[in-house]
């Protein structure tokens, strides 16, 4: 939630109504359906693995394997995609769906010559595969195909815009360079937004994991950078623009040092410090869950700088103060 709170494609919706109240309303609506997906996301996934165990194997998995010929239409489908792919490895033509080291199931795969697991089903086709594999009409599948691209398209066009600005305005006309022309100005946003294309185009082609883990990991980021210093902006007239930076470069770097340790120094596979392996997680807290860690450093790094450095302006603690009492807004009335 902190991370959904600190993504700079839902921030920049607050830009899109005329009116404070119509902003907090919008904000109202968006959290009310942001916890309507988060809940339902685990059920979908939940839902899924009981529609391929039934699917497959009505009598269950440790029964007797299916054979493969008899595989349901769902699985021919979803075969062609590449992201389903069965290998018979003891030559009998039946589908063994098993995890090889489950206790007490080990024993009664050995007992029928099976050899290990023959299914292979890629965890990002669930979604999709799974109004089939419960044998939903088309115009479920189509909805539901729909609603994915829209919303990846949604967020691709906010993040894009986001950081197209943010290099541009934030970076280049406010510190690097103040007198650039609006020309010049616009030009770099449009490099800028080239360039995250391509960087997106290179983790899309070589993600550092399924859709939810990077998905997570995005969400971590957020959190670690973006949401202590909103918050602390609100909430705290103290922190100034000093305190901020640093909290946002302590909490991003130190997140990306531990992510890059287990899945590789910006994603590259084969450059990764430590396996990726629960045994060698810090407190047992995977790279995708690290978030909270670096959203807490980033408190107090924000905190700590602040305090022995010069508070803000005072038009800049006035803005904050605006903030929480809108203009125009009334004052407390008795009843």
């Amino acid at each position: 939630m902190i991370g959904t709170a600190g993504l700079p494609h839902v921030i920049i919706r607050f830009f899109t109504v005329p009116k404070v109240s119509d902003a907090r309303w919008s904000a109202g609506w968006a959290l009310v359906f942001i916890a309507l997906l988060y809940l339902t996301a685990p059920a979908v996934g939940a839902m899924a693995r009981l529609n391929i165990i039934d699917t497959i194997f009505p009598n269950g998995p440790q029964a007797e394997a299916v054979l493969y010929e008899e595989r349901p239409d769902w699985m021919r489908t979803w075969e062609v995609t590449g992201l389903l792919k069965f290998e018979d490895k003891n030559g009998d033509g039946r589908i063994q769906y098993y995890n090889d080291a489950a206790a007490g199931f080990t024993e009664t795969a050995t007992q029928r010559g099976w050899t290990g697991n023959e299914l292979t089903i890629n965890n990002d086709i669930l979604v999709l595969a799974n109004p089939e594999i419960a044998q939903l009409p088309g115009w479920v599948i189509g909805l539901i195909a729909a609603g994915g691209l829209a919303a990846a398209l949604s967020t691709a066009a906010g993040l894009l815009l986001a950081i197209s600005s943010s290099i541009s305005h934030d970076l280049i006309k406010d510190w690097l360079v103040p007198g650039i022309s609006e020309k010049n100005e616009l030009l770099v946003a449009r490099i800028s937004m080239a360039g995250a294309i391509l960087v997106a185009t290179i983790l899309g082609l070589n993600p550092p994991g399924f859709a939810a883990q990077t998905v997570a990991l995005a969400f971590g980021l957020a959190a670690a950078s973006i949401f202590p210093v909103l918050m602390m902006g609100i909430f705290s007239k103290r922190v100034n623009s000093t305190g901020a930076t640093v909290g946002m470069l302590v909490g991003l770097i130190v997140t990306c040092l531990y992510l890059f340790t287990y899945l590789g120094w910006f994603f590259i596979p084969g450059t990764n410090m430590l396996e990726n392996v629960p045994a060698n997680y810090l407190f047992g807290i995977p790279p995708a869950a690290f978030g909270p860690i670096g959203a807490l450093l980033n408190f107090a790094a924000a905190y700590i700088v602040s305090m022995v450095t010069a508070p803000p302006p005072a038009h800049v603690q006035e803005l904050v103060e605006s903030i929480r009492v809108p203009r125009g807004a009334a004052g407390a009335v008795a009843h």
